[in-house]
């Protein structure tokens, strides 16, 4: 009642209204202050991080927390007031479009933020502009010195840094990638195991930036979590400067497209495409904007609670999420965030990038000179489900509804900037006859392609379309065939596309038909488009060239798309391809369907890894602290992808410098039963309680980890532990993470995404709990993969990786100390080999295993070495 008769001082409103139960609070939220006042700074969003981030004493108890939001504002609204305030320039114009909108800040802000004497410049004036530069040239040849690359890698270490061996052989052994190549399709390559606590990121940058600069080439670094990212980021600052004389970056950043902030589509927003709360983050976004590194909207620079202090979708909207870009047709593209990450890339000495980023780079990259040639894969246990995702077609509804808005445009009554082909290429259109044709024939095929309200129409069963009537026969199949009795509501279902009667495989082919009626349009377009580029008209300038090499880019990329799909369709009609694995799907979550459709995926997925990825490069080292199974490199080497290539990798590996034995303990509670919620929340509440915070929890199932959260959050909440938890904070992981780190008594919990990539040293992490031994989901794929893979022996495989990428969270520094707890009655003992040798193993109870946590809870803080 409080809450909706008064405005409050409330720090990160969605958190406290999802922890009282009131959906509807609201009030003046210090965190959206802090966004408009301070666009492009960290902060932790707790009453600590707060303080932290304006030099205010830290609360000592929850009581002290009330003073200190009050002294926040004060501080905040004073920042505005004084003529020090370095985010000055824009914030009066963005104050008077806030004001309009009734911002709750706006009244408080008004008073302290006077009329600037200028004009402001409006933000798409005001950013840089990229340009072009020369084409670089090919890198040296050269053979890098053994000597030489100790030497670099001592000066990366620092004066005085302990010369550990596994680093130093490590370095040596990775510098075998950057000799020249000898054969074409044959990249030198190493696959190294490297421990925690070795130091493997300076182990490869030291060679790495040894080379670039020695050859004039780029090294790209790709990685599978942005936590990750971010580390080599910090660490790249010890091998290159900032900025190079010339102004241009050494190292940069890169990911995909949909990271970005797209500026035609904040323009959008700005100017009515966002209506309500949406348009408050729009200009706030559009404040960060103007102060942003690189434009980078996940895990860059912006915050990542600003987007879920709105409750909506409205930072992925703020992206180009569904490959409409339209290049140098887009007013601001001398100014993209995207395009400057791209051609800064080819200049840099390092990229840091992504695994997917990557792959498709590789795959469908624009511009052959930029693939990369050198390339380290950390965290080289990931490349296989990356390349796995990267290399799969899925014909589904929400994938055909895209299609068909990027050549149609949007439906009826739509808001926004969506266009279709006809308007992205109406100067095409009116020019050339044969395109306009093309144009106009793809335009009435995509009408065959599922529109809004596809999925209600299936539900109801009433399909419009060839395309929507195969997809209603899908749903109607994968229901028939559920066997699990009800078991998996709310969770996806699946069956083999085999056995499919002939009723279906006519649908299947009058959907193909369809498809490939829009396919033969967008082929001649794309043949009308490049004879304009052979033989251009007078008006085509330089950037209607670029526009058009986008539209070309574009169109080959959805056209290998619908062949893929017509690919997979054919199939449905005759006998399985041994090298694929295809399936039909309704994808479901919280009881409710959002997605129908037939999937395929390679068998192998390294097979195209291979020649799209390994085949051009001249060196790849793939590495990871759990790359191999024991000392077992048969898994490894099948999942490198170089026996498709013929390529024999060097193998090396380098234990961790940690004593395992007296820095870790892990502990098999027998005595929680399988299936018993009541019994599983207490046994992590106890465990939370005798460690004083400082857990991660890890399950395997959302509705495991929601039903233990609400039995035990308040339990722990009136003893001063908070905890936090993936799927129910409405929170994004990185800050989770983030406020995890940031309080040693805060414990959270989480599931596959914690697994990996999560560096928190010291006593903030000192005890990992897994609800129960990890098992792969028994899906088509996961089954197809075991019989390949050798049956029972596949899936302890992958349990064993994953108990070793979980156990690799709790000790990250010789200083650290903890205990990693399962949960289970049945944990085999084949798979205690995935813990460091030497560590102490023991099987107990939960009475027993409480004894142990609490004796052992230390309040010593720790700090990390150099490692990732």
């Amino acid at each position: 009642m409080a809450a909706a008769d008064t405005p409050l001082l409330i720090l990160n409103a969605p958190l406290v209204a999802t922890r009282l139960g009131y959906p509807d609070l609201s009030g003046l939220d210090l965190l959206e202050l802090y966004a408009f006042v301070h666009p492009a700074r960290f902060m932790v969003p707790t009453p600590k991080g707060l303080a932290h981030a304006l030099g205010l004493p830290e609360p000592h108890n929850d009581d002290a927390v009330p003073a200190l939001l009050q002294s926040a504002a004060g501080v905040l609204l004073e920042t505005c007031a004084s003529a020090e305030w370095a985010e000055r320039e824009g914030a009066w114009s963005a104050l008077q479009s806030l004001t309009r909108m009734r911002w709750p800040w706006a009244a408080q802000l008004s008073g302290s933020i006077a009329r600037p004497d200028r004009s402001e410049r409006w933000l798409f004036s005001k950013l840089p502009e990229w340009s072009e530069s020369a084409e670089q040239p090919q890198p040296a040849q050269v053979v890098l010195d053994e000597h030489d690359v100790l030497e670099r890698l001592d000066q990366l270490a620092g004066a005085g840094a302990e010369k550990r061996p596994g680093q130093r052989g490590y370095a040596v052994d990775a510098a075998r990638v950057f000799s020249p190549r000898c054969r074409e399709r044959v990249p030198h390559m190493v696959l190294a195991q490297a421990g925690t606590g070795i130091g493997k990121t300076l182990g490869y940058l030291a060679p790495a930036s040894l080379w670039a600069m020695a050859s004039g080439g780029t090294v790209w670094v790709s990685t599978y979590t942005k936590a990750l990212q971010r580390q080599l980021r910090r660490e790249s600052r010890r091998a290159w400067p900032e900025t190079r004389p010339d102004g241009s970056r050494p190292v940069v950043v890169r990911k995909g497209r949909e990271n970005y902030l797209c500026l035609l589509n904040l323009e959008d927003a700005l100017q009515g495409g966002f209506g309500g709360r949406a348009a408050i983050l729009a200009q706030l976004v559009a404040r960060w904007a103007a102060y942003s590194q690189d434009g980078d909207m996940i895990g860059g620079d912006l915050p990542g609670w600003l987007g879920t202090l709105f409750r909506q979708r409205g930072i992925a909207a703020l992206t180009d999420r569904r490959g409409e870009c339209i290049y140098a047709g887009c007013p601001h593209y001398r100014k993209c965030f995207i395009e400057r990450a791209a051609r800064a890339s080819a200049q840099a000495d390092l990229v840091i990038a992504n695994h997917a980023l990557v792959m498709v780079n590789a795959a469908r990259g624009r511009d052959a000179a930029q693939q990369p040639t050198r390339i380290v894969f950390d965290e080289g246990h990931h490349v296989f489900e990356a390349a796995d995702s990267t290399f799969s077609a899925a014909l589904s509804g929400s994938e055909t509804i895209e299609l068909r808005r990027w050549v149609i445009g949007p439906e009826r009554n739509s808001r926004g900037r969506r266009r279709g082909l006809s308007a992205r290429l109406a100067d095409v259109g009116s020019y050339d006859e044969a395109g306009a044709k093309a144009i106009a024939a793809a335009r009435h095929a995509a009408e065959a392609l599922p529109g809004d309200g596809w999925l209600q129409r299936l539900n109801d069963g009433v399909p419009y379309g060839p395309l929507e009537e195969l997809l209603s026969a899908v749903r109607a199949l994968t229901y028939a065939r559920d066997e699990s009795g009800g078991q998996e509501a709310g969770y996806g279902l699946e069956t083999e596309a085999a056995q499919l009667d002939g009723a279906f495989v006519e649908l299947a082919q009058a959907a193909q038909g369809a498809l490939a009626e829009l396919r033969q349009p967008l082929i001649r377009l794309g043949v009308r488009l490049e004879t304009l580029l052979e033989e251009p008209p007078d008006w085509l300038d330089g950037q209607g060239r670029a526009r058009i090499e986008g539209a070309r880019h574009a169109l080959a990329w959805r056209v290998d798309l619908i062949a893929a799909w017509e690919a997979l369709l054919d199939r449905l009609g005759g006998p399985a391809d041994p090298e694929f694995v295809d399936w039909l799907a309704v994808d479901r979550a919280e009881a409710r369907e959002f997605d129908v459709g037939i999937h395929r995926r390679w068998l192998d997925p390294m097979k195209p890894f291979a020649n799209a990825v390994l085949a051009p490069a001249h060196g790849v080292v793939m590495t990871s602290a759990t790359l191999r199974d024991g000392d077992d490199w048969d898994p490894a080497m099948a999942r490198s992808g170089a026996a498709h290539i013929e390529v024999k990798p060097h193998l090396c590996a380098f234990d961790s410098p940690f004593d395992y034995s007296t820095q870790a303990e892990v502990l098999i509670v027998t005595d929680i039963r399988k299936g018993d919620i009541p019994a599983l929340a207490a046994a992590y509440a106890r465990l939370i309680e005798a460690a004083g915070g400082g857990a991660l929890g890890l399950f395997t199932a959302i509705r495991r980890l929601r039903a233990v959260h609400g039995r035990i959050a308040d339990r722990l909440a009136r003893a001063g532990l908070p905890l936090f938890a993936q799927h129910v904070d409405p929170i994004d992981t990185g800050t989770l993470v983030d406020i995890f780190r940031d309080d040693p008594r805060a414990s959270l919990l989480g599931t596959d995404a914690l697994r990996d990539g999560v560096d928190v040293p010291g006593h903030s992490l000192r005890l990992v709990v897994m609800e129960q031994v990890p098992w792969p989901r028994p899906s088509i794929l996961h089954r197809a993969r075991r019989l390949a893979g050798g049956g029972s022996a596949y899936d302890d495989r992958i349990i064993r990786a994953r108990l070793a990428q979980a156990f690799g969270r709790l000790i990250r520094s010789r200083e650290d100390h903890g205990h990693f707890v399962v949960l289970s009655s049945a944990f085999p003992s084949r798979l205690l080999s995935a813990f460091p040798p030497g560590t102490a193993i023991t099987r107990l109870t939960l009475e027993e295993a409480l004894h142990r946590v609490t004796g052992s809870v230390s309040g010593l803080p720790a700090t990390s070495e150099n490692d990732s």
